[in-house]
Order: C-alpha cells, then structure tokens, then sequence
C-alpha cells in the first residue's frame, strides 16, 4: 500500500510535478543561503563595515563543511527513499533514516571538538592575515560554532521530509528560521549595536528554531515509521547512502576548496596590488554569496526533480525521465541568461546591497564591479554542469556525477587560480572562473549526449 502512495510520480504531468517539488526545494535552499547572506548586509551597512564582511567570508568553509557532511548524509538518504520507493522496497527506508540521524550526531561532535580548540589555526589556513580579520573572524566563528549540530542534523532532516513527499514542511521550518534571523540581525545589529556577535547569535537561534521544526516532523512522516531499531547503525546501508550522497559532498567539499585557495590568493596577490588583501577577500565573499544564490535555484530545480527522477528511473519509465532532463536544462539555460545580464549591467548597485563602509570605498566598488563582471561572465556553464551532476546522481550514476563536480570544482579551478595570478597578478584569480567553465561545459555536453542516447535506447 505505501507505494501506491508515490503512484503520482509517475503519473502526474512532468511540469506540475516538478513545480510542486522544485518551489519549495529551490526556497528552501534560497532560506539557507539567506543565514550567511543577511548576516553580510546587515554587517556591512552597520559600523563594523567591510571588515565584518571580510570575517564572515573566512569563517564560511566551516559552514560549508557542515553543509558537506549534511547533504551528503541527507541527499544520499533522500535518494535512497526514493529508490527504494520505485522498487517496493519500503521496508528499507525507517532503517537508513536511523542511521542517517545516528550518523549525523556523532559527526556534529566529531566537528565539535576539532573545531573549538584549534580555530585561530583554522582560520589561519583559511587565508586570514591581518590581526584586525583574525580578531573579527573569531569574534563571530566561535559562536556559529555552537550552532553547527543543529544546522548540520536541520539539513539532514530538511532532505528526508522532501524525499517524503513534504517538501512544503521542510520549507517551512526554514523560512521561520530565516525570519527569526533577520528579525535578530536588525535587533541585534542595529538596534543593540552587537556587530559581530549578534550576527552569529541571529544566526544559530534562526537555525535552532528550524532544526525543532524539522524533528517535530519525523515523529509523524508519511512512508515510513521510526522505531528504536532503526537507530541501529547498519553500516552496509550506511555505505549506500554515502555512495548516493557524495556527489552532494562533493559540491559543498568544493566550495570549500575553491573559497580556502582563492582566499589564500587574494592575500598574496591582494597585498602586491593597490586593492590590499582585506578588501578583496570581502568582495569575493560578496560574490559568492551571490553566486550562491544563483546556483540555489538551479540546485533547487534539479534537486527537486530529483525524487521524481529517481522514481521514475527505478520503475524504467524512461520517457518521463528524458522529459523532466530536458525541462530542467531548458529552466537553467533561462536562469543563466537572466543571471548574466544583471551581472554585466548592474554589478555595481549590487555590491552596494552589502554595503561598502571601506577606507577605499573608490577602490573596493572598482574590485567589486569587475570581479563580478570576469568571474561570474560564464555562469550559465556553470548551472547546466551542477545540473547535469544531480541528475546523474538521481539515476544512480554517482561516479560519473563525481567526475563532472571534480573536473569543474577542483581540477581545473584551483590549478587556475595558482597560475594565471603568476601572470595576471590579483585579476588571474577572477579568470580562472573563464578557463574552469569553458573546460567543463565541453564534458558536461558529451555527458549528456551520452545520457540521451542511453534514455531514447531504453525508451524503445
């Protein structure tokens, strides 16, 4: 009987269907980006200024990493319902949940206690330099650290409840989150004058909240029933999930990877350069915060898609499959175009968003405006190849989902970002952007042709 309750996925028409999963997937995703991005604004309009901004920025890997061992652990449970639902193996799912929820405590505490005692080193390696940054950096990181196992355990959570079949709950949970946030950052921000500190509070309460939210719901799902059993930790299913889930790590691993070098960079190069090393470092903040953004919403497409994807694959309806592929590609090529635009015509007002309370405020516009013209020129190659990963992720090809994240987000990015400075000084960094996306939408489109031809040979 419990799959006759997913029957609709491979019933219902592909657009209604995907709007109906991918809306509050792609709001969902949108809210969690809001935590970090609100906190940005809110700092860099107050008196602490870009300096604020600065600090956020390096203290944003260790979200980041969180944010990793979350999808990976949540995306790869999600997919494993999904899977699991196509094939009428219901059964399956109550126990990858526990171990899913298991899993994600001891990691939050593992992250704890790595965390705390070393941060300034962290920080350090994550391309602080002046006194002033390390100051402001701890300042704020040590309270987003107290707030980690909620945001870690509110993520894994947030994917199960979508791949459950309530997607509208997990979006719930986040925008209250978020609104406490933003409620909290102007309170403490403006009102208190807390800078720094009231940004983290803000933060952690607005996930705390969320992560309440979420547990509520995994007392009453729709497809499955938690018992004391299945808090047991099996680690063959345990292995599945994480098989499923590494693309997803991988994405947010990246992000990491890229933010940590490019940091160390801009202070290198940043110091060489009539920009200096802080500024920078804010301003790249700024754009990935934006490039975030963008990038949320064609996640939240796909990831949206997914469930539906991962049905419809395990119960070989291969037709439905190739339409929802196609539906999403045509969306983030739509995305991209849009996207573009606003950054070639309009990057300076967007800067100014997050305020530009700088001794350079001339010099610190100029960097910004031409860092987010160069390195965000080529967006739209970006979304199609982080679209094209998901999917491959959802039909159960997590290898060559893999392959795509590593050759865009790691192999050819940070060798890029190493080189062309040597030549370019402070502006190669922003081109390596041009190098990574023009290398990796050239395999992401063999990929897909490939997928294609393997989805109309099935079709038939």
């Amino acid at each position: 009987m419990e799959n006759t309750k997913n029957n609709y996925l491979g019933e219902e028409k592909v657009g209604k269907l995907l709007a109906k999963f991918s809306i509050p997937c792609i709001l969902s995703l949108l809210i969690s980006a809001l935590y970090n991005i609100v906190d940005q604004i809110f700092i860099g309009n107050s008196n602490v200024g870009a300096i604020g901004n600065t600090a956020t920025t390096i203290v944003f890997p260790l979200t980041c990493i969180a944010l990793a061992f979350s999808l990976m652990l949540g995306d790869g449970t999600a997919s494993f319902m999904s899977l699991s639902s196509g094939k009428g193996e219901n059964d399956k799912i109550h126990k990858a949940v526990g171990t899913t929820i298991c899993t994600g405590i001891i990691i939050s505490v593992i992250f704890l206690l790595i965390s705390f005692p070393l941060l300034s080193q962290i920080l350090t390696f994550f391309g602080v330099r002046s006194e002033k940054a390390l100051s402001y950096s701890l300042e704020y990181g040590r309270i987003i650290l107290i707030g980690i196992p909620f945001y870690i355990l509110m993520n894994i959570l947030n994917s199960i409840i979508r791949a459950d079949g309530s997607p509208k709950t997990a979006m719930i949970s986040m925008v209250l989150g978020a609104v406490i946030n933003i409620v909290l950052d102007a309170i403490f921000i403006n009102a208190l004058n807390m800078g720094l500190t009231g940004a983290a509070l803000a933060t952690i309460i607005g996930q705390i909240v969320s992560f309440f939210i979420s547990l509520a719901y995994i007392f009453r799902p729709k497809t499955f029933k938690l018992k004391l059993t299945s808090f047991k930790l099996e680690f063959n299913m345990l292995l599945n999930v994480l098989k499923l889930g590494f693309s997803s790590f991988l994405t947010q691993a990246s992000i990491v990877i890229v933010s940590i070098v490019s940091m160390n960079m801009l202070a290198k190069y940043g110091v060489q350069s009539k920009y200096g090393s802080d500024d920078p470092q804010a301003i790249m903040g700024i754009v990935m915060k934006v490039f975030t953004i963008v990038i949320n919403i064609a996640v939240g497409i796909a990831a949206g898609a997914q469930p539906i994807i991962e049905y419809n694959y395990g119960a070989k309806n291969y037709k439905r499959v190739k339409k929802l592929l196609s539906l999403i590609l045509v969306l983030n090529l739509i995305l991209g175009i849009i996207s573009t635009i606003l950054f070639e015509l309009i990057p300076g007002k967007i800067i100014q968003i997050f305020g530009s309370n700088t001794q350079n405020k001339d010099l610190y516009l100029e960097f910004g405006i031409l860092t987010i013209r160069i390195y965000l020129a080529f967006i739209i190659f970006t979304l199609i190849q982080k679209v094209t990963a998901i999917y491959l992720q959802a039909v159960g090809e997590p290898v060559k989902a893999t392959i795509l994240s590593l050759i865009r987000d790691v192999i050819i990015i940070i060798p890029s970002m190493i080189i062309l400075p040597k030549f370019l000084g402070i502006i190669g960094i922003l081109y390596s952007s041009w190098v990574t996306d023009i290398v990796s939408i050239i395999i992401t489109v063999i990929f897909l042709i490939f997928e294609y031809k393997k989805l109309n040979k099935n079709n038939y």
